[in-house]
């Protein structure tokens, strides 16, 4: 059905679409210190608008609002649609503590609570 519409009305369709996952999405590539919007994230890697993106690779680090999801080394893929694809070579989720190197038994104390 799309092309039966006029060029400029379907350019017009395709910047609305765009500007509305922008507002919409919380998720940030960061490089360096600058930062773009992800259009698009799935599990081997991410979308950003074709326009405001360079042609980025090499390491960089993924956020949600101001929480530190991942850091990634990524390499440019394809150009689809208006975005820029990305792709993970390596992607490390970021942990809120140091991991353990041996299994922590369930029913183990937590804390020890002194009498007096």
């Amino acid at each position: 059905m799309s092309e039966y519409l006029p060029k400029d009305v379907r350019e017009g369709l395709k910047l609305a679409r765009t500007h509305n996952l922008k507002k919409k999405s919380r998720l940030r590539v960061r490089v360096g210190k600058e930062d773009f919007t992800i259009l698009r994230y799935w599990e081997e890697g991410f979308a950003l608008d074709v326009e405001d993106a360079p042609n980025l690779r090499g390491f960089v680090d993924v956020y949600d609002g101001a929480e530190h999801l991942s850091q990634c080394l990524i390499v440019a893929s394809e150009e689809d649609d208006g975005q820029m694809v990305y792709e993970f070579k390596r992607e490390t989720m970021i942990a809120d503590r140091a991991p353990l190197d041996y299994e922590r038994d369930e029913k183990a104390p937590i804390a020890l609570i002194a009498s007096h």
